[in-house]
């Protein structure tokens, strides 16, 4: 039956997302298989959302993806689940567009899940009936099937608006969560603090899914979520994946404190094209292991680097192996790694030193929001036999930093700029030898599978006129 619900606000910072986090860990606490999902690009939110409920998180995308393959990933990842959350971005009728068609209300009628409408209610008294009975009203065909209460004042503040909402509204409250220092996450500007940037990460989800369960009546959020009408089966399943038959090659993937974006089918579509992901961390790991490639994803690489920077060794090993041609896939946080220096808060710090540029983080975004790009004949990764002469990538990018002092000499760029900034607002994507490096952040998925690409390249360059191992 595949029970679901979508978490949505009122309206940004209602405290959703810490709600859902609570939900996913209170309900995992009694047993049960829960499968998050997070609306738009996001990083963040998924890996507590993955901490808490002990599966990844997926992303459901309406700008990145067809709504077909929404559809087809919901049902794919919700498989063996015994309820999915869906933990919304901004407000409920939020989007681009004006007719909503990329909202959260889009994303739960597409899915066709009730909807738990998170109210942060600090404040509020009867003003709260006419808010919940507008966004009934403003589309008939959204069920609002309760809502959760948050950032309560107090007993008292809690019995008058539970007063408020059955006389005025018909809609269920199922939960009110009291102010409470410790369902606070620390924020900073990319958003909430990663998950993987803290040991104590396991102990804040389990104390969150305490505090939340013990104020949200789990049994009827289940029963809510059992509700939801049944999803066509005849979706099919997104192609992520590659040509196992040909050999496999191993490719170091950065995952430690420094760097921890990377998206779930990305490293799944990874996988399934052939590659073997060996964990590098380099903060710690002294040198490059012995692999065939190198992805280094986004991060906060400027919150440790001076650790990045006495880790020499390893620097050095990375400049040496792009240097002499290992193929390399670096995006955001990777760049700024790769690159001779970062700058921050007047302090400077050595990178590795293959990009010719100096990063400089600013105090504002200088990249924001969704991109554009057109694919330029220095793209190095090979094209699918099926693309069209000029690729249009979409993706998405969000970076404090510029890259300054940039000797293009010897570089080439992958991309056009169309929507965006990328590195100088018309172009993206540095290609030095085997490397490509961009701020854009790619999902592989049926528009644009970077992934499989990306392995064919690392393929092609290690086994090309070699004897190494078959298969």
């Amino acid at each position: 039956m595949m029970p679901r619900l979508l978490i949505s606000a009122a309206h940004k910072s209602s405290g959703k997302t810490t709600v859902t986090i609570g939900l996913c860990a209170a309900l995992s606490a009694r047993g049960l298989k829960v499968q998050p999902f997070k609306k738009g690009p996001d990083y963040i939110d998924p890996m507590w959302l993955t901490a808490a409920s002990g599966r990844a998180c997926r992303n459901l995308d309406f700008y990145l993806m067809g709504r077909d393959e929404i559809v087809s990933s919901f049902v794919q990842e919700s498989a063996g689940a015994d309820i999915s959350l869906i933990e919304g971005n901004k407000g409920l009728y939020d989007g681009l567009d004006l007719d909503g068609s990329n909202s959260n209300a889009a994303l739960a009628s597409l899915l066709q899940a009730p909807v738990v409408l998170v109210i942060n209610a600090r404040g509020m008294t009867r003003g709260i009936a006419p808010l919940i009975l507008g966004y009934q009203a403003f589309d008939p065909n959204i069920r609002i099937a309760g809502v959760i209460l948050n950032d309560m004042g107090g007993a008292r503040h809690e019995s008058k608006l539970r007063a408020v909402i059955e006389h005025y509204t018909d809609v269920p409250v199922i939960g009110a969560v009291h102010h409470d220092p410790r369902l606070e996450i620390t924020e900073r500007h990319l958003g909430l603090m990663p998950s993987n940037e803290t040991e104590a990460a396991a102990l804040r989800v389990r104390e969150i899914g305490e505090l939340v369960g013990a104020q949200v009546d789990l049994d009827r959020l289940l029963a809510l979520a059992a509700t939801a009408t049944p999803l066509p089966v005849t979706a099919l399943a997104p192609v992520v994946g590659g040509d196992i038959q040909k050999p496999a090659v191993r490719i170091a993937w950065a995952k430690d404190q420094a760097f921890g974006f990377y998206y779930a089918d990305d490293l799944a579509a990874l996988r399934a094209a052939g590659a073997e992901l060996v964990p590098l961390d380099t903060l710690h790991d002294a040198h490059l292991p012995e692999v065939d490639g190198l992805f280094i994803g986004g991060g906060f690489p400027e919150l440790f680097m001076s650790e990045l920077e006495a880790n020499a060794t390893l620097r050095e090993d990375i400049r040496s192996a792009i240097e002499n041609g290992m193929p390399a896939y670096a995006e955001c946080g990777g760049l700024m790694y790769l690159a001779r220096s970062l700058t921050w808060h007047g302090q400077t710090s050595r990178m590795a030193g293959v990009i010719p540029g100096d990063v400089l983080m600013h105090q504002k975004p200088v990249g924001r929001g969704y991109i554009r790009l057109q694919e330029t004949v220095d793209s190095p990764w090979p094209r699918q036999a099926d693309a069209q002469a000029e690729t249009e990538v979409r993706g998405h990018e969000f970076h404090y930093s510029s890259l300054e002092n940039l000797e293009t000499g010897e570089l080439k760029f992958a991309y056009k700029v169309k929507r965006g900034h990328g590195i100088d607002g018309q172009h993206d994507g540095i290609v030095y030898k085997n490397l490509l490096a961009s701020y854009a952040h790619l999902r592989s998925l049926d528009s644009y599978n970077w992934a499989r690409r990306f392995v064919a390249f690392v393929r092609d360059k290690a086994y090309k006129g070699s004897d190494r191992r078959a298969a």
